[in-house]
């Protein structure tokens, strides 16, 4: 059981958590927040977030990709599972946040099945498939759209019924610190993706520009955080994950890899999840 909770665990709650946290607080800050919506955007996020965990680890073990992981265990590289059984569990999770999401869109509309239905094929398109993107170099595209825009601006909407522009740039903010998260993480995987073929961004920008870019995530999403503070100045309580991120940057900007890099894994998620929390907090305290 610690295996597959190992699995399934690697960036899984602040991808999933800071999302809703900041779209309810968007939310809230129009006095529209609807707690059960709000569960179940929740439900919705986990299940594909763990879902993509087992999806990737499905798809790179049996590519090879993960032979020489530097990073946590991962189920099907390390021998720990079987390749069907991992397969199996990331079609389950996924399921269950179709049919979350389901729920979701009959009390809302009915486009948000199509939201719904692309998220769930860049979910498992991302290293799985003949020709996945996350070979490609948009791996951080596919983050920052659905674990930074489309989580957080629809938990607003499914709540509010509306689209509003706290919620757009908390998704900014959101979005850039998950992908943050993957590029600290391809980082680290450079020299063992290059060797597999998988040509993430970090390994098209070399080391040293993967190093810029992460800073320049940072700052958006502080940027962001200060540009929500024009709808109300609660809107600043999520600076309160500055110092995570700096703390976080300063390792990446210092030169370390391999190993070295895992705990900038664990302070961008914390940070992530810190901003979107503060960030929550103070957009309710502001309500209109």
């Amino acid at each position: 059981m610690s295996a597959w909770i190992e699995g399934a665990r690697p960036r899984t709650l602040p991808a999933a958590v800071a999302p809703v946290l900041a779209g309810t607080g968007a939310a809230a800050l129009d006095d529209g927040f609807v707690w059960w919506k709000a569960l179940l955007a929740l439900g919705v996020s986990l299940s594909l977030q763990i879902g993509v965990n087992y999806a990737n680890d499905y798809s790179d073990g049996i590519r090879g990709t993960d032979d020489d992981r530097v990073g946590p265990l991962r189920l099907v590289g390390s021998g720990t599972a079987s390749p069907r059984a991992v397969k199996t569990a990331a079609f389950a999770l996924l399921g269950l946040g179709a049919v979350l999401g389901l729920a979701l869109a009959a009390t809302t509309t009915w486009w948000l099945l199509l939201v719904g239905a692309a998220a769930i094929a860049a979910a498992w398109t991302y290293t799985g498939g003949s020709s996945p993107y996350g070979y490609r170099a948009l791996g951080e595209v596919s983050v920052f759209l659905f674990f930074g825009l489309v989580a957080v601006v629809g938990t607003t909407y499914v709540q509010l019924e509306k689209i509003t522009w706290p919620s757009v740039v908390a998704a900014v903010g959101v979005g850039a610190l998950a992908c943050a998260i993957l590029v600290a993480n391809n980082l680290r995987d450079v020299p063992t993706d290059t060797v597999a073929g998988k040509r993430t961004l970090a390994v098209v920008l070399g080391e040293p520009r993967t190093r810029v870019f992460y800073v320049l995530l940072a700052v958006v999403a502080v940027g962001a955080v200060v540009a929500c503070a024009f709808a109300t100045p609660w809107a600043l309580l999520g600076l309160l994950g500055l110092p995570i991120v700096v703390r976080a940057a300063r390792v990446v900007t210092s030169g370390a890899g391999g190993p070295a890099l895992i705990p900038v894994l664990r302070d961008t998620g914390l940070a992530e999840l810190v901003l979107a929390a503060g960030l929550a907090l103070g957009l309710a305290l502001g309500t209109r």
